[in-house]
């Protein structure tokens, strides 16, 4: 697992999907400054990263779900990354919408969910775990039996494990934050002493003593 965590972490920052900043932070739409930025959608347009990406995700869901009988993305990240890997897997997939149509069938689930069925929710990024928490309730309530999450990339933030834990949903994430600031500082993204500030800002966002 660790050689999968490594690969994909270059890849990430190979395409800026995962891009760090720290001594010019971003500011988020909550406000908060942040060494990183992330934008997972870049895997799409970038061929050999995306393969690695969807066959990272075919191999992790295959391991840790082996029940699964259908892929659900959360919209609008993780819809194309569920139809490839179900395409991948020989598996059918739909998504879920963050809120119901309000017209035809006002469908929020999109695709065939039979009462019953193993799903597994293909998420790109989890921070504090809100969004993809919402998802796995809405295929709760359609009676679908939610396995867990497979994700491309997750920062590990205490408040989304303890979201994840009080919903009781697992996750399993292709690369994580941890090691991503590690491959950075070995690759040259970042200075190795910037790991430690890179942490301290995943363990407490809201603590700007990082950027000093």
């Amino acid at each position: 697992m660790k050689e999968l965590q490594k690969l994909i972490a270059k890849d990430l920052l190979k395409i800026k999907a995962v891009f760090f900043r720290p001594e010019e932070p971003f500011t988020w739409a909550s406000g908060i400054k942040s060494p990183v930025y992330t934008d997972n959608r870049l895997t799409l347009t970038a061929p050999e990263v995306r393969c690695d990406v969807e066959n990272g995700l075919a191999k992790i869901i295959k391991e840790n779900y082996p029940e699964v009988e259908v892929l659900m993305g959360t919209s609008t990240a993780g819809i194309a990354h569920a139809a490839i890997t179900g395409h991948i897997m020989n598996l059918p997939m739909g998504y879920v919408r963050s809120g119901a149509k309000d017209h035809g069938r006002q469908n929020q689930i999109e695709g065939k969910l039979e009462k019953g069925q193993k799903v597994v929710v293909v998420e790109d990024l989890i921070s504090t775990g809100g969004s993809c928490i919402e998802v796995v309730n809405v295929l709760r309530e359609a009676g679908a039996e939610v396995l867990g999450i497979a994700s491309i990339f997750t920062y590990g933030m205490q408040k989304g494990l303890d979201r994840l834990a009080a919903a009781n949903v697992k996750n399993v994430s292709l690369t994580n934050f941890d090691v991503i600031a590690e491959t950075a500082a070995e690759e040259g993204y970042v200075k190795p002493e910037d790991v430690a500030r890179l942490i301290k800002f995943r363990n407490n966002p809201q603590d700007e003593s990082w950027i000093k």
